[in-house]
């Protein structure tokens, strides 16, 4: 089984229930089980304005799914929840999920990227990935993701809900 590590986030609707419901369905994935999740966190908007805050958290899952076979289903639960477009940027959503690591490899494929290529730039990931990881290491950067979140120069408010 491969641990990975995924972001979720929802800033529309009922948004605790948005990111428990994802859970649940992640949960459901075949050959995949939730391992660790972490507190849920009020973030600022990152990267766009809007007036609707995000509720984020970290998870960990077990899965036997190759990467694009899990990307496959993630994409399909966003779809669930209202996700239109391909991987859309800068909106609001009721509900967007990320692979931020799997296990310690590397991919860069046209439509998947691992680890995150903005992960440590953003503290609404690093917060709660680094409450269940804090000693994982980047694959790339060689750091904790515990260093991390020390280094990580976002300004943007991330409260512990």
């Amino acid at each position: 089984m491969n641990k990975v590590y995924l972001s979720l986030g929802s800033n529309c609707g009922n948004k605790e229930e948005n990111l428990n419901s994802a859970i649940e369905e992640i949960s459901k994935i075949k050959n995949t089980e939730v391992k660790k999740i972490s507190s849920k966190y009020l973030t600022e908007p990152y990267g766009y304005e809007s007036s609707q805050w995000f509720l984020n958290c970290a998870v960990l899952i077990e899965t036997s799914l190759l990467p694009d076979e899990l990307l496959e289903a993630l994409s399909s639960i966003e779809k669930k929840y209202g996700r239109t477009k391909e991987r859309e940027s800068g909106k609001d959503r009721t509900i967007d999920i990320d692979i931020l690591l799997y296990e310690n490899k590397i991919i860069n494929e046209r439509n998947l990227e691992v680890p995150h290529p903005r992960m440590c730039e953003r503290r609404f990931v690093l917060e709660p990935l680094s409450e269940i990881a804090s000693e994982i290491i980047h694959p790339v950067n060689g750091k904790k993701i515990s260093h991390l979140l020390q280094i990580c120069k976002d300004s943007k408010k991330v409260l512990k809900k």
